[in-house]
């Protein structure tokens, strides 16, 4: 399999014609290799517009590559940012967020799935992303305040333990509901008030252990 022109294709047929347009988020897209990212029996799926099951736990699923791009270009990522990710799944988002991050600290709750994911991403290069294993809906208040968190997988609603853990400024990424009804969302923190805007409506995988979670009162 050709997988610098598979590669192409997604960006050229399937992200430019659903509106993903941030140059900096298509010239990632292009540098990550994404087949390394993806487990050996899938990996002519690497460029499909579909989840890819990633073994482990039985909801664990590297998002379709159109949901990963429009997370990115929601998040706006600048140079210099600390990240948070909530469930590292492959590792692949972990990386891209590093291209642009000073250092991402990302949280599975899966120990062989966190393992894959060090492997992966050592053998990308990612020296300035940290798995650890534990559940990630409190977030890793060690390090906060991060300047953007990325939650890779479905919750009920986002926990205020999360939104709290944004710096002034800061942006979340998440998909909020339950299929089938689902929805893309980003939050940005004005002071101690938390912004909410629908971007898309989707349907992906849930976190593992995420359970319904008080619903942020504005």
């Amino acid at each position: 399999m050709n997988f610098e022109q598979a590669r192409y294709n997604m960006v050229e047929q399937q992200l430019r014609p659903g509106k993903v347009l941030d140059p900096d988020v298509l010239d990632v897209l292009f540098v990550v290799k994404r087949e390394e990212f993806v487990p050996p029996a899938h990996r002519r799926l690497a460029f499909a517009d579909t989840q890819i099951p990633l073994g482990g736990s039985a909801s664990a699923r590297m998002f379709a590559p159109m949901v990963e791009a429009h997370a990115l270009q929601a998040l706006a990522m600048k140079k210099h940012e600390n990240v948070l990710e909530i469930g590292t799944g492959s590792g692949y988002m972990a990386a891209l967020l590093g291209a642009h991050a000073d250092h991402v600290w990302s949280i599975e709750i899966d120990p062989a799935v966190a393992d894959t994911a060090r492997d992966n991403l050592r053998r990308a290069g990612a020296t300035n992303v940290a798995v650890e294993v534990g559940n990630g809906l409190a977030g890793l208040a060690g390090h906060a305040p991060y300047d953007a968190i990325m939650v890779s997988g479905a919750v009920a609603a986002v926990p205020e333990a999360l939104l709290d853990q944004l710096k002034p400024g800061g942006r979340l990424f998440a998909v909020e509901g339950a299929a089938p009804a689902m929805e893309a969302v980003i939050y940005v923190r004005v002071g101690d008030d938390f912004r909410r805007r629908a971007l898309f409506e989707t349907a992906v995988a849930p976190l593992t252990a995420a359970v319904p979670a008080p619903a942020f009162v504005f």
